[in-house]
């Protein structure tokens, strides 16, 4: 906890040292990556079930902001965040419900079909734009009688605002990973089988598991959809559930830590390698060393970035007793 304490620190002061809105800008859509990788690496690294259904559940948080904000005024953050996680986590409880009573490969397949019917149903009707998307035109405030407490459409609120959710949610998986709940999700990931043997109804676990991760997508995609003002049928399509799976991959399964890692690093990977000022023209194919990058990470840090410390130690604990053995 106190490695994440010292990175919210450093996340707080960096609008004091940046004064470029995109940055800032930069900076707040890794937050919400952030978010999301949480509640995917809950759903993946703690419980074991590989979804590729998970950015349905970010798109449905971000077009319940959109679609249940006046087009006018103001929505207020107060009933507006809570009603767009709700209608993810109702999502995510059906789509649980029935997904879970499948395993393996058909799980996989059963969530992946549940994703695209949700792009299809946003991307050929006119419900949320069609095609084209829709637009956020007022972005939600907290106000008190005359008085704006929280103005979201100010950068710098809405940095601090995604920070502060980045710390709760981080926080909160915390609390559930020690909890008898997030102990029994790890041994439903270690052998369904013998937790199931020794009386455990796994199903329940599984889906209460499915669901908050559910919402914690909703929740990211509530505060992306409000960043933007405007979302697209592309946020629920299925390469969006490739990308958060990468980076938790990327950073260690199963850890809090790696989650935010690595949708530090992927971003920050991506980013570099769509720089026209590093790579120039070559820059329009960022998607072949970005996964040649990924490809090297995974082969040479089988346990994420956040395994690379642990890893070292027991290279120099072989290469010291391989020294020893040879005196």
């Amino acid at each position: 906890m106190k490695r994440v304490f010292f990175l919210v620190l450093a996340l707080a002061i960096v609008p004091l040292l940046v004064k470029d809105r995109g940055a800032l800008y930069f900076m707040t859509l890794i937050m919400i990556w952030c978010i999301f990788a949480l509640g995917y690496d809950l759903v993946f690294g703690v419980a074991g079930m590989l979804s590729f259904g998970h950015a349905a559940f970010f798109g449905i948080g971000a077009y319940a902001a959109v679609l249940l904000s006046p087009k006018s005024a103001s929505a207020s953050i107060l009933w507006l965040l809570p009603a767009s996680m709700i209608v993810a986590a109702v999502c995510a409880a059906l789509v649980g419900a029935l997904s879970l009573r499948t395993r393996g490969i058909y799980f996989i397949m059963v969530t992946l079909a549940f994703a695209q019917m949700a792009y299809y149903i946003f991307h050929d009707t006119k419900l949320g734009g069609g095609s084209d998307g829709i637009y956020l035109y007022v972005k939600p405030s907290l106000t008190i009688g005359s008085v704006t407490l929280l103005d979201l459409d100010r950068s710098m609120t809405f940095y601090f605002v995604t920070l502060f959710f980045l710390a709760v949610v981080y926080a909160l998986l915390v609390a559930v990973s020690r909890s008898r709940f997030g102990h029994a999700l790890a041994g439903i990931r270690a052998s369904e089988q013998r937790m199931r043997a020794t009386g455990f109804s796994t199903y329940p676990y599984k889906l209460a598991a499915f669901t908050l991760g559910g919402t914690l997508a909703g929740l990211a995609g509530f505060l992306y959809a409000v960043k933007d003002g405007f979302v697209n049928p592309e946020i629920l399509a299925w390469h969006q559930s490739g990308t958060v799976l990468l980076m938790v991959i990327l950073g260690g399964i199963g850890s809090w830590r790696g989650a935010v890692v690595g949708a530090f690093a992927f971003v920050l990977l991506k980013e570099l390698f769509q720089s026209e000022a590093v790579f120039g023209s070559f820059a329009k194919h960022w998607q072949l060393p970005l996964g040649i990058a990924i490809i090297a990470a995974v082969a040479l840090m089988p346990h994420g970035l956040v395994g690379v410390t642990a890893q070292l130690r027991a290279y120099r604990r072989r290469a010291s007793a391989g020294v020893a053995h040879a005196g």
